[in-house]
Formats: structure tokens, C-alpha cells, sequence
């Protein structure tokens, strides 16, 4: 009581360490969760006050770190937006693995929780500045993402996307691909 401990209820970090109320270097995610806690408490609960320390003055004014924070918090929700975009343009493959069989990546119209009205096909999505790839599924027909009114295209939906790349030994087209141990 009377201690800010923000910073554990994103972390988990709920030793002397960890129970502060610096957020500053927190990751976009546990920003989110700390915003969503707030949510909670502000919708579930009547204020009886504000702790003087980093995010309130003595008179009950926000302060710059306050102000950083809630910037921290916009910036995390227009991330989480695009994620999420990004996700409804390419969502995730379904994916099983076995030491006798091997991988194998499919898509269907709920692939990766995105419920559609195309299947797509797999393949190997890498984003600029991060490491390795993963599976999504890929439209086949129709126009690039976010041209859906474009009457000039090939009508290959996003397999020209220059961040996919098929997986070897997979037919182009194939719902499903099996890659041998």
C-alpha cells in the first residue's frame, strides 16, 4: 500500500527488485498489459486518490514520466493494431511435427485463429529485421493486400510479396507441405 509496483504486474518480477515503478524499458507487450490492468481498475473501481511519486506530483499533476508512459502505451496499442493487420494478411500456418514424419505446414480457412474466406497457401514469411521466418498462409488469387479495388494485377493475391519464399521440395499451390526429417 502507498508503493507503485507497476512495473511487476508486466514483469512477474514480484521480489524488492522488482517491485518499482519504473516502466520505462518495458517491451511493447508488457506495456499492454500494464494498460490493460489500468483499464481494468479504472472500469471496476472509483479513484480515492494519487500516489506523489513518478507519474504524480505532490498536487496531483502528472508528471513527464507520466506522460512518457501513456506515449509508451499509444505507440505499443498502434503496434498491437498493426501485429494484428499483419496477421489478417498473413496468418499463421497450422503446424505439427513428428520424428517419423517430419513438419508439416497446412493451411484451411481458420489457420493461425483467422477465420477467412480463402485457404492460401504455406509459406516462409521473413520480416525485415528479425531473424529466421515462420509459416503463413498466403492468398492465391485476387489482388495484393490493401489493393482490393486494383483492376492491374496478376491475379496472384500476395505470392509476389517480396518477404515470402516457397518451401523447397513443396508444390507451389499446395495447401499442405511435408518436409521430411
Amino acid at each position: 500500500a502507498g508503493r507503485d509496483a507497476s512495473r511487476a504486474f508486466a514483469t512477474g518480477d514480484f521480489t524488492r527488485a522488482g517491485l518499482v515503478d519504473d516502466v520505462s524499458a518495458l517491451s511493447p507487450g508488457e506495456v499492454l498489459s500494464i494498460q490493460s490492468w489500468l483499464s481494468f481498475y479504472s472500469d471496476n473501481y472509483d479513484p480515492v486518490g494519487k500516489l506523489v511519486g513518478r507519474f504524480y506530483d505532490e498536487n496531483g499533476a502528472p508528471t513527464e514520466a507520466l506522460r512518457q508512459a501513456e506515449a509508451a502505451i499509444e505507440e505499443a496499442l498502434k503496434f498491437q493494431a498493426e501485429s494484428e493487420q499483419r496477421k489478417q494478411q498473413f496468418p499463421p500456418c497450422n503446424s505439427e511435427w513428428s520424428s517419423a514424419k517430419g513438419s508439416r505446414f497446412w493451411c484451411s480457412r481458420q489457420s493461425g485463429g483467422v477465420n477467412r474466406d480463402w485457404t492460401g497457401v504455406p509459406r516462409k514469411l521473413y520480416r525485415p529485421g528479425s531473424r529466421g521466418s515462420h509459416c503463413v498462409c498466403v492468398r492465391t488469387t485476387g489482388p495484393p493486400w490493401g489493393q482490393p479495388d486494383s483492376t492491374e494485377h496478376s491475379d496472384r493475391g500476395d505470392l509476389d510479396n517480396p518477404h515470402l519464399e516457397e518451401y523447397d521440395g513443396c508444390h507451389p499451390l499446395a495447401e499442405q507441405c511435408v518436409l521430411k526429417v
